[in-house]
């Protein structure tokens, strides 16, 4: 059903964007930029993060580490990860598929600097061996991202 959901997501916000499944897992950094023949930081990383009382997606480079400090400066809060169960039942994607793109109801966006570098970027898909390649500004401006500094 996730996989489905992003699916619909593109069919109706992005009909030239290509959700790509492929036979190998993608569900972790090094996985998915084997898979999809792309540097480890051209992964977007979607982490799913607790921030008070309020659930916020950061969408990150995959070799940026959250700077606990960075993110406290801009949010006033410690950010908290989400158990796995918890992610899934916000998101409707499972670990290792977490991404942006369609979501049962609207959460923040958060995408972080580090994706600014890059002409292309590959987030997850809603699955375990999906993702899209996406240009960072088009996928913030798709799911009304906001662009911050939380990472190193």
């Amino acid at each position: 059903m996730s996989l489905e959901s992003v699916r619909a997501f593109f069919c109706e916000n992005a009909p030239e964007i290509t959700v790509l499944v492929t036979e190998q897992s993608s569900a972790t950094v090094p996985l998915a930029a084997a898979a999809h023949g792309v540097a480890p930081e051209q992964i977007a990383k979607t982490i799913c993060l607790r921030v008070g009382e309020e659930i916020v997606l950061l969408v990150a480079a995959g070799t940026a580490r959250l700077s606990n400090r960075k993110f406290k400066d801009r949010f006033a809060a410690k950010p908290r990860m989400l158990e796995a169960q918890e992610v899934l039942a916000v998101t409707s994607h499972p670990v290792g598929g977490v991404c942006p793109f369609g979501l049962p109801s609207p959460l923040p966006v958060y995408c972080d600097a580090s994706l600014k570098p890059f002409a292309e970027v590959v987030p997850a898909a809603g699955a375990t061996n999906a993702a899209v390649r996406i240009a960072p500004e088009r996928m913030a401006s798709l799911v009304r991202g906001e662009w911050v500094d939380v990472c190193d």
